[in-house]
């Protein structure tokens, strides 16, 4: 591939995986405060998915460049950047345009990538990891002791949401189909299979008093069954709507619907809390907030990446000109852990 040369993968219009586009420019130039980050692990997320059918609740229009996340190194800085930043692994949270060979960005928004962790590695639990962290530690604000229910225990961000869940002492209850289930004992999980009848009455069964905090990526009507599992004081934290992902008709009815619920529950006088969650909500803090949340959570997930406490779990990795077979194998539901492109 000519190294002057950026490759992008472009998302038309409501297409199958197929009907994306490569396209092939000139590399960027860094403006004034960005860099030009050359990609060598991006992802496959529950978001890429749903904007191909054009049903993410604030996707931009088409046709444009997915991608939510993305790890590489600088290739070059813009004025006003320090000129010593080129050379370094860093990774960013973008939203969209990370399917790229090279990605614009601004500087104040790349985190350093500690040596030692290899990018597809890292990229696993740039989106996934900040995600799974700020919903432990900064909504349900999980202690030792305490037992929580993890919707999709073995998906993306669900793995990760376990991993971190242990590693502060917690016990977790995760639900997943039933080939995943030795895989999740092994880790110290209670599986229950969410194809096997009623999972809340086998929740219930496991823990009889409640689970101090659910986190459900589903949405749609199993969500009141996750409040209604909450202890006293617990804490329902929902961050998805997998359930309508075929529907159709507006894409942001699921999650206005799911917002209506959550500010009448937390409107009930029994001490339960519950929140919609989503990694750019914390935008309603000032930018430069924002910023030094995202890099503190992200730091904090790459030291649990480091540690051993957080294993990668790459589901599978292919080359960025394979991005619809990789978008159509996360789709499938028949893999654990991340899909992952590289250039």
């Amino acid at each position: 591939m000519n190294p002057e040369a950026c490759v992008e993968v472009v998302l038309p219009g409501k297409v199958e995986p197929e009907g994306l586009r490569l396209w092939r420019g000139a590399v960027p130039v860094a403006g004034r405060g960005e860099v030009v980050v050359r990609m060598e692990a991006t992802g496959v997320s529950f978001a890429e998915q749903q904007m191909r059918r054009g049903r993410y609740y604030d996707q931009p229009p088409f046709p444009f460049v997915p991608g939510y996340d993305m790890v590489g190194t600088v290739l070059s800085t813009g004025e006003g950047v320090d000129p010593a930043l080129t050379g370094t692994r860093v990774a960013a949270l973008l939203k969209v345009g990370g399917w790229a060979t090279h990605v614009r960005v601004e500087a104040a928004d790349v985190v350093p990538v500690p040596d030692g962790i290899a990018a597809a590695e890292a990229e696993t639990v740039v989106v996934n990891g900040i995600t799974a962290w700020q919903m432990l530690h900064r909504k349900a604000r999980v202690r030792a002791g305490q037992t929580v229910l993890v919707h999709g225990a073995n998906g993306g961000v669900g793995s990760v949401l376990v991993q971190l869940a242990q590693a502060a002492g917690v016990r977790v209850i995760g639900t997943a189909s039933a080939r995943h289930h030795d895989a999740l004992r092994e880790r110290g999980v209670t599986p229950v299979d969410y194809r096997g009848g009623d999972v809340p009455a086998r929740v219930r069964e496991l823990a009889p008093a409640g689970v101090d905090a659910v986190f459900d990526h589903v949405g749609g009507r199993g969500v009141a069954d996750s409040w209604h599992l909450l202890a006293p004081g617990g804490t329902l934290v929902a961050y998805g709507s997998a359930s309508t992902r075929d529907d159709t008709g507006s894409k942001q009815w699921p999650v206005l619907k799911l917002l209506v619920r959550v500010t009448l529950w937390n409107a009930l006088p029994n001490g339960r809390h519950a929140y919609f969650f989503n990694v750019w909500g914390g935008r309603a803090l000032s930018k430069n907030r924002f910023r030094a949340r995202l890099r503190a959570d992200l730091t904090q997930v790459f030291g649990a990446l480091r540690r051993g406490e957080v294993t990668p779990r790459i589901a599978a990795q292919l080359p960025l000109a394979d991005a619809a077979e990789a978008l159509r194998l996360a789709e499938s539901g028949t893999v654990a852990g991340k899909v992952v492109l590289t250039p």
